[in-house]
């Protein structure tokens, strides 16, 4: 059973812009993750790369390539659709791990499942 936790409010994503960094719990560990908006709306994924399971963002909470149309990993130039994860381009073992997000009253939301728990705090 999934549960929904508040991320941040809508206005804080803006099409194509910087992405918003949460904390999540995977499989046991800790680690970041990223929630953005794409053709007016949000989607979130682990922070870590298809190819290579390291954080993508070379500086902070930036993942789209210069068009604004592709999640890039700046470490290996991996590529990613942005509303599904799918590699598209450069080196990838898969795509990225999506986690759900919905929008609502003006705020992202993003939902636990059985292999993402909230950092506690």
């Amino acid at each position: 059973m999934s549960h929904a936790i508040a991320l941040c409010s809508s206005t804080a994503l803006e099409n194509s812009g910087l992405a918003v960094a949460f904390e999540v719990i995977y499989h046991g560990q800790t680690c970041r993750a990223f929630a953005v908006r794409y053709d007016g709306q949000a989607y979130a994924y682990l922070n870590r790369c298809g190819h290579i399971p390291m954080e993508m963002d070379s500086r902070p909470d930036r993942f789209f390539d210069i068009t604004g149309h592709w999640l890039i990993c700046a470490i290996h130039g991996a590529m990613y659709q942005p509303r599904s994860g799918a590699c598209f381009a450069g080196p990838c073992r898969g795509g990225l791990v999506r986690i759900v997000l919905e929008e609502r009253d003006g705020v992202v939301h993003w939902h636990t499942a059985h292999n993402l728990k909230p950092v506690e705090q």
